[in-house]
C-alpha cells in the first residue's frame, strides 16, 4: 500500500515533467527557426561590391550550418526526452504489475460497454473470494461467520442476546424486503431456466419454498442459499444467490434429489434406559431413509435397551438398525469413532446423535441438503429447552413433549456452544481423522472435531435449525471429570435451567414475596 501512494504521489510529478520538457523543446525551436530582426541580420555586401557573390554563398554556409547544429541538437534533445518517457513508462507499468489495483476497475466512461464488463468482472471476483465453491482455513471456532436461517414468516437469528427472541416475528422491514427480494429472484430463475427453453417445466410459487439459509462476509457479500419443492417426491431446488454489495447475482441452479440419500444415526449410550425409550418413541415416526447405530458402554441396563430397540423393530417394521457393546467406561468421541468406523456399505451420511434429542423428519432432509461429500460438512445449532418445571410451574401443569417444542425465549434457547449434533459424510470424516480418542468421558471430543474440520478446506455450515431440539434433563457431573470438563458441565448445567430472567425471580422470590406481604399489610390498614 505504502510503494501504491508513493507511486501515486510521483505521478502528477512525472506529468509535470514531461509538460515541461516538451515545451522546452518548442521554445528552442521557436528561437532557432524565428528570422532575426533588422538590426540583428548579417550586414550584407554592397551590389556593386567585387565580392557579392562570394559574401552570399558564404552567408548561406553559415545560416545552413547554423540550422544543421540546431537540427541535431533537437533530434538529440528529442531522443533523451524519449527515452526518459519510456523508462517512466516502464517504471509505471512494473509498478501496476507488481501491485495491481485490489478492486481491478477501470471505468472508462466514454466506452460504456467496456465500463459495465469491468464492472461485472468485479463483482464476479467477489464471489470467487468469499466462500461460495470451497472452504477457506480458518483458526479457530470464533472466526466462523454462522448462517441464520429464514422461512416465509419467520426469520430464526442465532446473535440474539439477551433481550431479543431466536426467532424475530415480525421480521424487521429492511430484512423482509430483502428476502423477499432474493426469494422472488429465486422463483424467477426456476421459471426460466437457462438453456431448456423448449422443455416443460412446472410453475414454481413462493409456497414450493422450504426454507433457506444466509450468512454476510462484510468484506464480501451476502450468501443465500434456497431450497424448494422438486417436482418429484424427495426431490428439490436448490437456488445458491449471492449479493456482492450489488445486484444480486446467481451463483447456482441445481437439482438435487436426496431420495436415495441414507443417513447412518450413531447414538453413544450408557445406562439411560428410560431417556432411550423415549428417543425411539420418536424414531419410529421418522422415515425409514435411516439407519440407527447404537453404541453401548457396560452391561448396566443393556438388556432393557436391547429389549426396547428390538419392540420397536417388530412393531415398526424397522430392520435397520446395529448393536455395538464394548466393555469399558463411557467416552462419547469413542462410541462415535467406532459406530462411524463399523459402517460397510457405501459412503453414507452419519448424524451424530444424543439419546436426549428430539429431530423431525424436516430435519433429516436438512441434514442430506447441506451435506456434501468432499464439499460440505452441517453443524446446525439446536434448541436447548429449559426445566418444564420452572417454565409451567408445577408438574400437573406441564404439557405434552409436542406442545412443549415451541421456539421461544421463555421456553429455551439456542445451543450455539455446543457442537455435539453434526451431520458429515463418512469419507469426509474418516479423512479429517475422527475423533481425539484420548480424550475420555463428557466433553471436548465434539470441539476438537470441530477445529478439524475448520482447518480443513471444507465449507462448514453453521445454521439454527427448526427440528432439532435437546429435551431438558437434569444434567449431573460426575467427580471423575478433569476440572476442565467438570467446568464446562457446571456451566452447560446452569444455562439449561431457565431463562436469565426466570432464573432471576427464583433468585429474588424472597424479596417479591416479602413486597407482596407489605402490600397486603398497607391494603388493611387503609
Amino acid at each position: 500500500m505504502m510503494v501504491r501512494r508513493g507511486f501515486i504521489l510521483f505521478l502528477p510529478r512525472l506529468v509535470g515533467l514531461l509538460v515541461v520538457a516538451c515545451c522546452s523543446v518548442s521554445i528552442v525551436y521557436m528561437l532557432a527557426c524565428t528570422p532575426k530582426s533588422d538590426n540583428q541580420q548579417l550586414a550584407l555586401p554592397r551590389v556593386h561590391s567585387p565580392t557579392v557573390k562570394e559574401g552570399y554563398e558564404a552567408i548561406l554556409q553559415e545560416r545552413e550550418e547554423q540550422h544543421r547544429n540546431y537540427i541535431i541538437s533537437l533530434k538529440k534533445q528529442i531522443a533523451q526526452l524519449k527515452a526518459e518517457l519510456q523508462g517512466r513508462s516502464e517504471q509505471l507499468k512494473n509498478v501496476q504489475d507488481r501491485y495491481p489495483d485490489p478492486l481491478d476497475v477501470r471505468l472508462d466512461h466514454s466506452n460504456p460497454e467496456k465500463a459495465q464488463a469491468n464492472l461485472l468482472a468485479f463483482l464476479r471476483s467477489q464471489i470467487d473470494k468469499a466462500e461460495v465453491h470451497s472452504g477457506v482455513k480458518l483458526s479457530t471456532e470464533y472466526a466462523v461467520v454462522p448462517f441464520e436461517s429464514f422461512t416465509l414468516q419467520k426469520v430464526y437469528q442465532l446473535e440474539t442476546g439477551l433481550t431479543r427472541h431466536p426467532e424475530e416475528k415480525p421480521v424487521r422491514k429492511d430484512k423482509r424486503d430483502e428476502l423477499i427480494e432474493v426469494i422472488e429472484l429465486a422463483i424467477g430463475s426456476l421459471n426460466n431456466p437457462e438453456g431448456d427453453g423448449n422443455a416443460k417445466h412446472r410453475v414454481h410459487t413462493a409456497s414450493d419454498f422450504i426454507e433457506g439459509i444466509y450468512r454476510t462476509e462484510k468484506d464480501k457479500g451476502t450468501l443465500y442459499e434456497l431450497t424448494f419443492k422438486g417436482d418429484v417426491k424427495h426431490q428439490f431446488k436448490k437456488i445458491v444467490l449471492f449479493r456482492p454489495f450489488g445486484p444480486v447475482m446467481k451463483v447456482k441452479n441445481e437439482n438435487v434429489n436426496i431420495g436415495d440419500t441414507l443417513i447412518n444415526v450413531i447414538v453413544p449410550l450408557a445406562k439411560r434406559a428410560s431417556k432411550f425409550r423415549q428417543f425411539m418413541q420418536n424414531f419410529r415416526e421418522i422415515d425409514g431413509r435411516i439407519h440407527l447405530t447404537v453404541v453401548y458402554f457396560g452391561k448396566e441396563q443393556m438388556n432393557e435397551v436391547k429389549s426396547i430397540l428390538e419392540n420397536t423393530s417388530k412393531s415398526a417394521n424397522f430392520k435397520n438398525f446395529t448393536f455395538i457393546q464394548l466393555n469399558e467406561e463411557f467416552s462419547r468421541g469413542k462410541g462415535l469413532d467406532i459406530g462411524a468406523r463399523f459402517w460397510k456399505g457405501n459412503n453414507v451420511v452419519l448424524f451424530f446423535c444424543d439419546v436426549d434429542i428430539y429431530f423431525t423428519a424436516e430435519f433429516l432432509n436438512s441434514c442430506r441438503l447441506n451435506t456434501q461429500p468432499g464439499k460440505k460438512v452441517f453443524y446446525p445449532v439446536l434448541f436447548s429447552q429449559y426445566n418444564p418445571s420452572i417454565i409451567y410451574g408445577h408438574h400437573d401443569s406441564i404439557p405434552s413433549l409436542e406442545q412443549q417444542l415451541v421456539i421461544k425465549k421463555e421456553t429455551g434457547f439456542w445451543r450455539d456452544f455446543g457442537f455435539g449434533m453434526t451431520c458429515q459424510y463418512r469419507s469426509d470424516f474418516i479423512n479429517i481423522g475422527g475423533f481425539d480418542l484420548d480424550i475420555k468421558g463428557w466433553g471436548g471430543e465434539d470441539v476438537h472435531l470441530y477445529r478439524k474440520y475448520l482447518h480443513s478446506n471444507l465449507i462448514v455450515i453453521r445454521t439454527p435449525v427448526r427440528g432439532l431440539f435437546h429435551l431438558w434433563h437434569e444434567k449431573q457431573c460426575l467427580d471423575e471429570l478433569t476440572p476442565e470438563q467438570y467446568k464446562m458441565c457446571m456451566q452447560s448445567k446452569a444455562m439449561n435451567e431457565a431463562s436469565h430472567g426466570q432464573l432471576g425471580m427464583l433468585v429474588f422470590k424472597q424479596e417479591i414475596e416479602t413486597h407482596l406481604h407489605r402490600q397486603k399489610l398497607s391494603s388493611k390498614k387503609t
